[in-house]
């Protein structure tokens, strides 16, 4: 099982960057994705989530108008573009793959079966 994250970097405040992470069609597929992040000091969060055909999808309050996740079943990859990036948007993104294929518990960890390495936001202000 593998999951890889890819799409961090360092941009300015109010800059745009998209991440990426990849998995095997065994690992994903009829499976719900979301991405999380864990800032410098604090708890892993809930980002994003997305049902597994993409019909459905939930967003943290603080993201909601900036950030967009979706997926495409046949590259067995989601994605996050996140615009209108902030200083408090810092933190090492966490893709995972959910025991379900709908959005059942998507905001709790207990819910996801896989998840990746994580990969690094930085935003300057």
């Amino acid at each position: 099982v593998q999951l890889q994250a890819s799409g961090g970097g360092l941009v300015q405040a109010g800059g745009s960057l998209r991440l990426s992470c990849a998995t095997s069609s065994r690992t994903s597929s009829n499976n719900a994705m979301s991405w999380f992040r864990r800032a410098p000091g604090k708890e892993r969060e809930f980002v994003a989530g997305i049902s597994w055909r993409g019909g459905d999808t939930d967003y943290a309050e603080f993201v909601k108008g900036r950030f967009t996740i979706s997926r495409d079943n046949a590259k067995s990859t989601v994605y996050l573009q996140m615009d209108s990036l902030k200083p408090e948007d810092t933190a090492a993104y966490y893709c995972a793959v959910s025991l379900w294929p709908a959005l059942r518990g998507v905001r709790s960890i207990a819910s996801y079966r896989y998840w990746g390495q994580g990969t690094l936001v930085t935003v300057s202000s």
